[in-house]
């Protein structure tokens, strides 16, 4: 039950985002979705993607978003909203994935998926959390490679910076 609520909210909160037209409200229906996909990540047993999706796309994406929403919306005191364009081409592309998607589903036998019936009825096994596991894998196995993400997603924020500077202008 808990599944259908999560889902009908990520879709009628997404639905709202994409068809509103002020960027504001559409920033906070796009956190209301943002929070049913880590609610459905719970359900799910990945309790590690909830806590990323927390923690980076609600904690850091949109905030920052809200941030450069809120700081630059108005333009001679009057709130700057999105232009809808394309709608016909939009709602012709989103029928057909619905239409494709909807064939896939009802085409599987959800029902009786055979991987959940050859396991037993404890999915995780003695292990809790699957945060623990990711993160002994992350600081011993894989830690040259996380880090060097860590250094090029820094060089990309200083470059980022260093772009967005005012620049003197040279005569």
């Amino acid at each position: 039950m808990l599944f259908y609520l999560f889902a009908a909210l990520a879709t009628i909160s997404g639905a709202y985002m994409v068809l509103t037209r002020n960027l504001l409200y559409a920033a906070f229906a796009l956190l209301l979705t943002l929070l049913s996909v880590a609610g459905i990540f719970v359900l799910l047993f990945a309790d590690f993607l909830a806590v990323i999706q927390l923690m980076v796309y609600v904690g850091g994406v949109l905030v920052l978003i809200l941030f450069g929403i809120m700081l630059s919306s108005r333009v001679k005191d009057k709130s700057v909203l999105s232009e809808n364009v394309n709608t016909g081409w939009g709602i012709a592309v989103a029928g057909l994935l619905l239409l494709g998607l909807s064939y896939t589903i009802l085409q599987t036998n959800y029902v009786s998926l055979p991987w959940i019936e050859a396991a037993d009825t404890d999915l995780l096994g003695a292990q809790k959390s699957t945060v623990q596991a990711i993160g002994i894998k992350l600081m011993t196995d894989v830690v040259l490679p996380f880090e060097l993400a860590s250094l090029l997603l820094l060089i990309a924020l200083m470059g980022s910076a260093y772009i967005a500077t005012d620049k003197p202008t040279k005569l």
